[in-house]
């Protein structure tokens, strides 16, 4: 054998005991740390952990609870009962646990509304926003998902974004008598939503400067945000004023961190040296199917949240 190989060969055998002492370690503080409440509020679905919790809605609360979490987010909460409503209020009360937040309004994926103007469509959606407000109260929820829905081909986009901070001010001021906030989100447009009109950081803190209320924040959606624009944490300093609200998937893929590109810890502890005291919504898929993916989510938002 030559002196080299050997010398190296030894250097990584030497090594290995070290390397393992310390891999034990961290997958025993993890474990260690798997009942208590993570640092930052992070807020599941309904469905993440349906293969070991079952699918009744309230045990999968429970089940949340049990493993750290203290919110939970549910886009389509507005379409459920209000029985099913109430009963998931008062599981989350009683658990002291946050509702993060749902849908807030009709959502046009595919023709302008916001946008065009269109004195009915801008009418349609302040209805969506009022009654969003009743459902906020039986949930106790605080924000509402806003999406100003598809570009508008035939006008400018200085007349889109004036169209759409004029109706924004209209659902701002029936927001602002309740203490409910509505949360902007910026989407996509390479892997999921060709053509939204709101699609970057600095935009919707220029909407949210315009329209000038405590209810009309910023969404910060870092799987989006990641596609869009990048340079995550500058766009986070520069717009923290307005931010009120933040979305978690890794990229590429849309599922739990460690499974992409995003440097997570980094980015949630800097979230967390500015002392957020609000939700982050684990709005992604599961990158493992049934229970041993479950259990992974759990254990990579214990290994992103130890700092």
């Amino acid at each position: 054998m030559k002196r080299r190989t050997f010398i190296k060969k030894n250097a990584i055998v030497a090594l290995v005991p070290f390397i393992t002492t310390g891999l034990l370690a961290r997958n025993k503080k993890i474990k260690s740390l798997s009942k208590k409440p993570f640092q930052l509020n992070y807020a599941p679905h309904f469905g993440m952990f349906e293969s070991m919790a079952g699918k009744d809605l309230l045990d999968q609360i429970e089940f949340m609870h049990d493993q750290g979490f203290r919110s939970l987010e549910d886009n389509g909460m507005k379409n459920r009962s209000k029985k099913t409503q109430n009963d998931i209020a008062k599981k989350m009360e009683k658990l002291g646990m946050s509702m993060g937040v749902f849908v807030g309004h009709k959502i046009y994926w595919k023709e302008p509304n916001l946008t065009s103007g269109d004195k009915s469509l801008q009418d349609e959606f302040v209805e969506n926003i009022r009654d969003s407000v009743e459902v906020a109260k039986r949930v106790n929820a605080t924000w509402m998902t806003i999406v100003p829905g598809h570009i508008d081909l035939k006008k400018e986009m200085d007349y889109q974004t004036a169209n759409v901070i004029e109706a924004l001010k209209r659902a701002a001021e029936i927001l602002e008598k309740h203490n409910l906030v509505m949360v902007l989100e910026p989407l996509n447009w390479w892997s999921n939503h060709a053509g939204q009109f709101l699609t970057e950081i600095p935009q919707a803190y220029k909407i949210c400067k315009a329209v000038g209320s405590p209810s009309c924040k910023i969404l910060f959606d870092i799987y989006h945000q990641q596609i869009s624009e990048g340079n995550l944490i500058p766009n986070m300093k520069k717009s923290w004023q307005e931010i009120a609200y933040f979305q978690i998937g890794d990229n590429p893929g849309r599922k739990e961190p460690t499974t992409g590109e995003i440097n997570y810890l980094n980015v949630f502890e800097f979230i967390h040296s500015k002392k957020y005291k609000g939700i982050l919504g684990m709005e992604h898929g599961n990158s493992i199917n049934g229970k041993k993916g479950e259990m992974r989510v759990i254990e990579a938002y214990r290994e992103v949240d130890n700092f």
